[in-house]
């Protein structure tokens, strides 16, 4: 069963496709906009605005690190770069240069990485973002934003256009089952409430959104009803919507696909130890690398399914 069957949702397009092609109408709007690309557009979806910019488009070649010197180096000229990569390529093998040349002087970077998390299957291990929230998070100044539908990140990308500091976008390579039927999704700093519940708080992003919902469902099967809340933006995390939770609910549980050292949890429970202590539970990549396999069945075997999150509520309640 995907994720979001239970909660009955409908799939619809990867969040890199829709990145790709709300970057062209950025593009059009803003002729300051240019990408830098690490040879991968085709990928991350950066190709769509190769094609319809192409004189704003540089191509560095397999040099991440590179990419992101040029991409400051464009944004100290006054444009506004964006460099697109996969995350693990762009925040792991380029973290130096993010650090030294993009958030130490705060300049008008937006960093996409593409292919986040461990439901891209087939690509393995290599190939996963597992670390990228943490690292992006541990920068001074930056932003970090993680969109769970096409249309979310249509709407993520648009504001992060009309920033003038560092930002992260993470995207995913799969379908994303659609939480959001029109462009009103997305609000910068602040969680959007999908489900009103008073017993158990479920928090997620990106693909954990809508396994939350799924996980909801379940529960109210069990009389139990559970709070849904979508923080798509990380950093900064909305603390207010963390605090209500944390005294409305009593019980926390995030969901996050990342590992759970340094993510969205560990975010929410510093939140939750200064504002309202509560007790808490967390799913996500437990101090491990994933292996090779369909989505699905990857997905599966390290807990992210409604039923693992359902344990986790029960555990609290």
């Amino acid at each position: 069963m995907a994720i979001g069957d239970i909660a009955g949702l409908k799939m619809g397009p990867a969040t890199r496709d829709a990145f790709g092609e709300e970057f062209v109408l950025v593009g059009n709007d803003n002729p300051n906009v240019v990408c830098v690309d690490a040879d991968l557009n085709n990928s991350t979806m950066a190709d769509k605005f190769k094609v319809a910019h192409k004189d704003r488009f540089i191509e560095v070649g397999i040099a991440e690190s590179n990419m992101i010197g040029v991409a400051a180096g464009l944004a100290d000229s006054g444009k506004q770069a964006w460099a697109t990569s996969f995350a693990v390529f762009l925040l792991c093998n380029a973290y130096d240069q993010i650090r030294q040349s993009v958030a130490y002087p705060g300049v008008n970077v937006k960093l996409v990485g593409s292919h986040a998390g461990i439901s891209i299957g087939p690509d393995g291990a290599t190939q996963m973002g597992i670390e990228d929230i943490a690292l992006a998070c541990a920068l001074p100044g930056f932003t970090v934003l993680v969109p769970c539908d096409a249309n979310q990140t249509r709407a993520a990308v648009r504001q992060a256009a009309e920033m003038d500091t560092p930002v992260y976008i993470r995207t995913g390579r799969g379908k994303a089952p659609i939480v959001y039927e029109d462009g009103n999704s997305f609000t910068l700093g602040k969680a959007n409430t999908l489900r009103q519940g008073n017993d158990i708080t479920l928090v997620g992003c990106g693909l954990t959104v809508a396994l939350a919902l799924d996980a909801a469902k379940l529960l109210e099967q069990e009389g139990v009803q559970a709070r849904v809340l979508d923080m798509s933006t990380v950093k900064p995390l909305d603390e207010d919507a963390i605090e209500k939770a944390a005294a409305e609910t009593g019980r926390i549980v995030s969901i996050e696909e990342h590992l759970l050292d340094g993510g969205l949890g560990s975010r929410v429970a510093m939140a939750v130890c200064e504002r309202h202590p509560c007790r808490m539970s967390f799913v996500g990549l437990k101090n491990t690398f994933a292996e090779s396999g369909s989505p699905e069945d990857v997905l599966d075997k390290y807990g992210f399914c409604a039923e693992n999150v359902v344990a986790a509520a029960k555990k609290l309640l």
